[in-house]
Parts: C-alpha cells; structure tokens; sequence
C-alpha cells in the first residue's frame, strides 16, 4: 500500500489551535440574507434542525392533548370525537413527515456527510438549499390546512374515509406531504451523488465511516420509494376534487389500492427513519468503547440488505385487509426474513462492547437506551409478523407501542443522541454532562412507562385511534398518560441542557470524544471551508493511535503511532484491527 503524504495530524492539530474563531462558520458572514440564501452544508442542516426540533414541539403538544383526554372514559378536555380525531392525525402527520423522516438526514446528515467526508460541501449546494425551501413550503402547506378546518384522516390518509371527510384542510395537507416527498427524494439524490464522487484519496468504500454507509443506503430508498407516495397522493387529490373513481368501489375503484401503494412506500419510509438511527448508534459506541467496531463489514453490508427488504414486505400492514392467504404467507416470511440484518448490527454493537474501555458519555446512554428499546421494537414486531397473532393484534395499542419503540425509541433517542454527540463540533461548546445524563434518564422512564403499558392495552384488545374506552382500561391510560408527561419533562432538561451551552458552555475541543473519523479533524465549531489542509484517510474506527491532549482537554491523532503513515512505528497487537 503506497504512503499518502499529507500533513501530519499534528500539524493539522497546530493548524486548528491557531485557527480564529472569526473563520467559523457561524461567523463567516453575518445577517439573515447570509443563512436565507447560504449555500454551506452546515448552515442548511443547522436551518433543518432547528425546523425539525419546532416541529417536534408542535408534534408533542398534540400527543399530550391526545394522552391527556384518553386520562378517563368519555370527554375530559374535548366533548368532541372530531376534535380528539384531528389531535392525533396531526400529532402522527407531525411527527412522521416533519420530524422523523428529516430529522437524522436533512438536519444531522446535512451538517455531518460532507465534513465526515474531508468535503467543502455536498455535490449540488443549490439543491441543497432547494429542498430546504421546498421542506419548508410543505410544511406551510400543513399549517394551511389548520387554517382551513384542519384534517382528521389518520396520517396513513385511508381511504374512503380521506375521500368523504367534510374537514376543508385535506387538500392542502396532501399537498404539504407532495412537496416533502420532492425534498426528501433531492436530498436522497443529492447525498448519492455525494458520496460516489465526493470521497477523498484513499477513501476507499471500506474506509467510509458506518454513519455513511446508512446515509446512503438511506438516499437509496429516498430516490427509489418517494415517487411512489408522490403519486398515492397526487391520486388522491384528484380523487377528492374530480372524483374520478380511483379508490371508490361504486365506481369501479378500489380502496385497498390505496393501501398497497401508500405502505409500498411508508413501509421503506420507516428504514429511512431507522438506518441513519443505525448510522449514528454505530459510531457513538465505537467512539466511546475506544474499541475497533466489531464486523465493520457486516454492519456495512447489513445497511445495504435492509434497504433492500425494506421494499419487500408492505403487505404485513395489510394482514386483515382480504389479501389472499398465499402473499399473506410470503409477506410474512419476509418479514421475518429482515430482522436478521437488523439482529447483525445488534450483535455487532454488543460485541463492540464487549471488553471495551466504555466512557458513560450522554451521546452512550442515548446509545445503550436505544440498544434496549429497538431490541423491544424488534422483538415485538415478531408478533405483528405472524399471521395468527396479528389477527388479533391488528388496530390495537399493541401496534401503537410496538411503532413508538421504532420510531420513537429507537430513531428519536439515536437522534438526539447524535445531536449531543455532535453539538460541541456544531456550535463549539460543551454541554453540562450531568444535566443531559439525568435528562436522557427522564426520558427513558417515561418512555417505557408510556409505551410498555399499551403492549398490555392492546393485548387487551384496545382499538387505537379511539376516543372512548370501557372503564377496565383506564388504569393503563392513566399510567400511560403519566409517562407522557416525564418524557416531555425529560425533553423540557434535554432542551435546557443544550441551550444552556450556548451561553454558557465550556469551550468545544476539536475531539472531545476521542473520535477517528474525519470531522474531529477540523476546528469545533468548523471553519467556513471545513478543513484548513486535506485530512489524513485512515481507518475510522482505529483507535490505538488516539491520544489525550492536556492543554487542550481533548484528544488528537498521533500519526507517528500509526504504522499506515509512519513504516518505522512499532506495530502493536491492537494496530489493526
């Protein structure tokens, strides 16, 4: 293998210590005009994140207005079943198409990719800018239609039910959701793009950091599964203006169509969620194990399988829905079939683990909460799989919990835990590490107190999406509804926690947290340019030649350790890995 000579990281390490803050790019240029029509990667995903997380505050007020009325039987804040309707569609709508879908790839993805990469930026800037305004006229779109008597079709929009429903804002919300698909799919593109030719010398693909390859396999299922939501929903409003008889039986039309197209898409939609979840968790407890990640390949390669299933097995949404036994079957079988790459990154991660030298970080905890709560959400998913138990789980608060431990508990905590991990290279500050332990805590309670109660609802037979229940429930309701509320105070210290450290947080390292991959290479917050040199590829999860900084409280990559760059260093047993 032939030697790169690039500049030592020691050298790189002067370059950042002597680098003024005035280079950052949070003060390249100042105004609004300079983020409204800024072209940088990290500005846009700093714009994303800050849209994501309002939306995220909206998405939870209407999930504790829907807890709270569920507290007793009968009315408890609303006498209104369409009210209570138009609560939980826009807390699901919310919460899946302007929160979960961008929140790792258009906000953290934006902001990490290109600098993990050695990159100044992703391959088209101006795209990237557009499907942040095309993000942000959808979203309008969905406040439009509050405005216009709001939407209470569920966020899945079923039909017949979107078709006939009197509420004036369906329209526009199908709309808003159109207009995402647009952003999400140039997004995917444009990271695809990216990463075939943005790569630097000696990145080859098996030197790419996880986190990449789940981002891309993650576009992969963007560029190839939007278009069809896209045209679900085109359909549907055409449908609902010209009522030409696509989806309405008594005029030939099929309901269930609608299904098959909508979950075609949303069933790889929820991968779009969960592997860059799976991207981040890998390098979060790489990083803090400082242990060589176990089976670099298999987690690679697991990303690319899953993606792959992903556009498999729709039909296990649509058990109860007169589909014939045979594809019930197959449907079924795959859906088995697609926890195995899912279980291959969960043994890997535990064997990361194993013997490692673990730091308790807060970005570790959010890491291990989300190696308990996706073993519960893959687990029960087992029973939604198969065919005899989801007869009788179908519709009931069993699917609601086994979704929130996906979606929820698995892709939100990676997220957040990826935006501690990733806040002091953001913004160059450090967070009160006791206040984001406690509050990641707080949320773990109240997450499974919320959630681990419905699997018993729905065991039960509670039927989700209901606005009253028989009095034997309500012990459950209240208990979940309980839980509610500690995870929105978890939430409240989270929020607390990183704000704060803003203004008064100790100053960022580069490498706080001991990483390999490229962003600890380059200033925290970065310069405007991202790299002041071209940085030094090598194995991302090579660890032996990181070393601690006293002065600057943080750690930095010795070169002159790393046989790679240096024939004559002494080849220890844990070199290589």
């Amino acid at each position: 293998m032939s030697t790169i000579h690039l500049p030592t990281s020691g050298q790189i390490r002067d370059t950042i210590e002597a680098r003024p803050e005035s280079d950052s790019y949070l003060t390249h240029t100042r105004g609004v005009l300079s983020w409204i029509f800024t072209l940088d990667h990290k500005r846009i995903g700093l714009m994303y994140m800050w849209s994501v997380l309002g939306s995220f505050l909206l998405g939870g007020i209407f999930a504790l207005l829907v807890r709270t009325e569920l507290l007793t039987p009968g009315p408890t804040i609303t006498s209104s079943a369409d009210t209570y309707n138009q609560w939980f569609t826009l807390h699901g709508a919310i919460m899946v198409f302007l929160v979960i879908i961008p929140s790792i790839p258009a906000a953290l993805g934006n902001f990490v990719l290109p600098v993990m990469m050695g990159a100044k930026d992703v391959a088209f800037p101006r795209l990237n800018l557009f499907s942040y305004y095309l993000w942000v006229t959808g979203a309008l779109c969905c406040v439009l239609s509050l405005a216009m008597g709001g939407f209470d079709t569920g966020w899945t929009f079923y039909t017949p039910y979107s078709t006939t429903t009197s509420a004036g804002g369906v329209i526009p919300v199908l709309t808003g959701a159109f207009i995402l698909g647009f952003s999400s799919i140039f997004t995917g593109l444009n990271f695809v793009v990216t990463v075939h030719k943005l790569r630097p010398p000696g990145m080859t693909w098996f030197r790419m950091p996880l986190f990449l390859w789940a981002i891309y396999a993650t576009a992969i299922i963007q560029v190839l599964a939007t278009p069809v939501l896209g045209i679900t929903l085109l359909l549907l409003i055409v449908e609902r203006t010209v009522n030409i008889g696509i989806f309405n039986p008594s005029m030939g039309g099929d309901p269930v169509l609608y299904q098959h197209f909508f979950w075609f898409y949303s069933h790889p939609a929820v991968y779009i969620m969960i592997l860059p979840a799976m991207g981040i968790i890998s390098d979060i407890i790489a990083i803090n194990s400082h242990r060589h990640i176990f089976g670099y390949r298999f987690i690679a390669f697991s990303s690319i399988a899953i993606a792959m299933f992903s556009f498999l097995v729709w039909g296990h949404h649509m058990f109860t829905s007169g589909q014939s036994a045979l594809m019930n079957t197959l449907f079924s079988a795959i859906s088995f079939s697609v926890a195995i790459p899912s279980a291959v990154k969960v043994f890997n991660w535990v064997a990361t683990l194993y013997k490692g030298s673990v730091s308790l970080t807060t970005p570790m905890w959010y890491a291990l909460a989300f190696l308990f709560l996706f073993t519960i959400g893959g687990l029960t998913g087992l029973h939604l799989a198969t065919l005899n138990t989801d007869v009788h789980l179908h519709d009931t608060y069993f699917v609601v919990a086994h979704f929130h431990y996906v979606m929820m508990g698995s892709a939100l905590i990676a997220m957040v835990g990826g935006l501690h991990h990733w806040w002091p290279k953001m913004f160059g500050r450090m967070y009160n590490e006791k206040l984001g332990t406690a509050a990641c805590f707080v949320v773990f309670i109240g997450f499974n107190v919320t959630f681990f109660t419905q699997f018993m609802l729905g065991a039960h037979g509670m039927p989700r999406r209901y606005y009253d229940y028989q009095p034997e429930f309500q012990v459950y309701h209240v208990i979940s509804t309980i839980g509610s509320y500690i995870m929105a105070l978890g939430f409240g210290m989270t929020a607390v926690c990183l704000v704060s450290s803003l203004f008064g947080g100790k100053k960022a390292p580069a490498n706080p947290w001991g990483g390999r991959t490229l962003e600890w290479q380059c200033a925290s917050p970065p310069p405007f340019d991202n790299f002041a040199k071209t940085p030094r590829v090598a194995d991302p999860y090579d660890f032996s030649v990181v070393k601690w900084d006293e002065k600057t409280q943080g750690y930095w990559v010795d070169d002159a350790a790393d046989p790679e760059m240096n024939p004559n260093a002494p080849k220890t047993a844990h070199a290589h890995h």
